[in-house]
């Protein structure tokens, strides 16, 4: 059964289908759009089923000639790293759908409701796609194809700075990705393979300075589109004016696209090349992490503060992969999937409030936890899980990263773990001046979370909570892929002294 086809063909029909619907009937637009999504999860899970962590490392492999000519083929198929952001993907769009019912209703909406919501369902093919592509061409076309559906989402339901926001993304992405472009011309050209596809590809190129320079297009790519610093100010202009569906999708699953080009592509493509370049990378997510995290701190607006937090976030991500170690690649294969979770939450509760005040100001609230317990609670639960607490999912991710990084680079994984003291300042801080203290006067006038609400975060935290108390399935899915990849960089796996010690005893 071509699983990966389905899963792309399913939401681009039902986008049609959505833009289909007779004018004016926004209702069945967004039910057509629930529906579908709802059909793609439930695919997405009869496919994951059948994938074995034990079997070859590429399944549900389809390919077909595209362009012959050059090589280009339709080529997908997933090991566990792009099955775990395929199923990430597919839980957060139905989540999402419910989630902005109301987004594309406001009065300063550019195009329709039905648009927005074709556009939602275009975009999770595309992000299942660009994970899914074993083509490298195949992944720069869906690489691309996916800004356009973010572009309009942005520019068209977004805040009041929405067009700059939009145009300023949209440019960022461009750019990165018109260098990675010349890059996979030059990877074809110099291979001399006649094929793009990635697997036969892997250690054709061997000259190191060749490397080095095909290894700079596609990482600044991915750097840009992570985003990692400095190549991320175009983020937090985009959460903060992004519809809070639009930024959960944005940061929880477009931006994951970075750090799975660079732990794919970069590491087995180009191996000397990402060896030589590991500390800079470690520093530049070093100082991410820190850099995010203070600037987090003295944010007013809930949006772009979140943003940065998730710049601090990417940084460990980054780290992980750059460390090359079993552990901190599958902590950070796991990071990416449980930071989808905890900031997708965040993010939906912080549109909550806007929706109820109308403004995204920390300091025009205070006091929710007295009028609105249940939205205070799992406000809570989502802040904790970002500022990784144990027994939530981020904390487990967020500790493999550091201890596999601490095998490899005792110094930077030291300081990158004053972050989660700084985590504690920035996000304790937004919940006591909105949930804590004295009840704002407008704030008395809030209700609490409706049942369509409800829906919206209760899978959310309850996978915030199950993942942290057991993350196993995802780890045993993960862990062989992260494995297969260290060894196709020629990595020796790290086994700690305290380990030897113990073995020899």
């Amino acid at each position: 059964m071509p699983w990966l086809t389905i899963l792309m063909a399913v939401p681009v029909v039902g986008a049609v289908l959505v833009a289909l619907t007779p004018k004016g009937n926004g209702k069945l637009a967004k039910q057509l759009a629930l529906g579908v999504s709802v059909v793609v999860l439930a695919l997405t899970i009869a496919m994951a089923v059948q994938f074995s962590p034990k079997g070859p490392r590429f399944q549900f492999v389809e390919t077909y000639d595209w362009i012959p000519r050059f090589g280009v083929h339709y080529g997908v198929g997933v090991d566990g790293i792009a099955l775990v952001l395929i199923a990430l993907s597919a839980v957060l769009v139905p989540i999402v759908v419910l989630a902005s019912w109301n987004d594309a209703d406001a009065p300063h909406a550019k195009y329709s409701v039905k648009t927005y919501f074709a556009l939602l369902l275009v975009l999770e093919a595309m992000m299942i796609g660009v994970f899914a592509a074993t083509d490298i061409f195949l992944f720069y076309v869906f690489f691309e194809a996916m800004l356009i559906p973010m572009y309009f989402m942005i520019g068209s339901y977004g805040g009041a700075q929405r067009s700059y926001a939009a145009v300023k993304f949209l440019l960022y992405s461009l750019f990165g990705g018109l260098l990675m472009l010349v890059a996979v011309i030059g990877l074809y050209v110099i291979a001399g393979k006649n094929t793009f596809m990635f697997p036969e590809l892997i250690g054709a190129i061997q000259d190191p300075t060749t490397q080095k320079w095909l290894f700079a297009g596609f990482f600044f790519a991915f750097a840009v589109k992570a985003p990692l610093w400095p190549f991320h100010t175009w983020l937090p202009d985009a959460a903060a004016q992004a519809p809070a569906g639009a930024a959960v999708l944005l940061v929880g699953v477009l931006d994951k696209v970075g750090t799975y080009g660079m732990l794919r592509f970069c590491l087995e493509l180009f191996p000397d090349a990402s060896k030589y370049f590991t500390p800079l990378v470690i520093v530049l997510s070093v100082v991410g992490i820190i850099y995010g995290a203070i600037v987090a701190i003295g944010q007013t607006d809930m949006k772009r503060l979140i943003a940065y937090t998730s710049i601090s976030h990417f940084g460990f991500i980054a780290l992980g992969v750059f460390a090359m170690t079993n552990d901190a690649g599958a902590g950070a294969t796991l990071y990416m999937v449980n930071h989808g979770f905890s900031t997708g939450a965040l993010f939906l509760i912080a549109g909550f409030l806007i929706a109820r005040r109308g403004s995204p100001y920390i300091e025009d609230y205070g006091g929710v936890q007295k009028v609105t317990p249940k939205l205070a609670g799992v406000f809570l639960i989502a802040g904790l899980s970002g500022l990784s607490l144990p027994g939530l999912s981020s904390f487990v991710s967020e500790f493999m990263v550091l201890l596999g990084t601490y095998e490899r680079y005792m110094v930077p994984a030291i300081i990158s773990a004053t972050g989660v003291i700084l985590a504690a300042i920035y996000i304790l801080w937004m919940y006591q001046r909105i949930a804590g203290g004295p009840t704002a006067e407008p704030v008395k006038e809030f209700k609490d979370l409706n049942r369509r609400e409800l829906w919206v975060v209760a899978p959310l935290i309850a996978l915030i909570i199950g993942l942290g108390f057991y993350p196993k399935p995802l780890l045993d899915v993960i862990n062989p892929a992260v494995d297969h990849t260290l060894v196709s960089v020629q990595v020796e796996k790290f086994t700690p002294a305290i380990a030897e010690k113990g073995a020899g005893q």
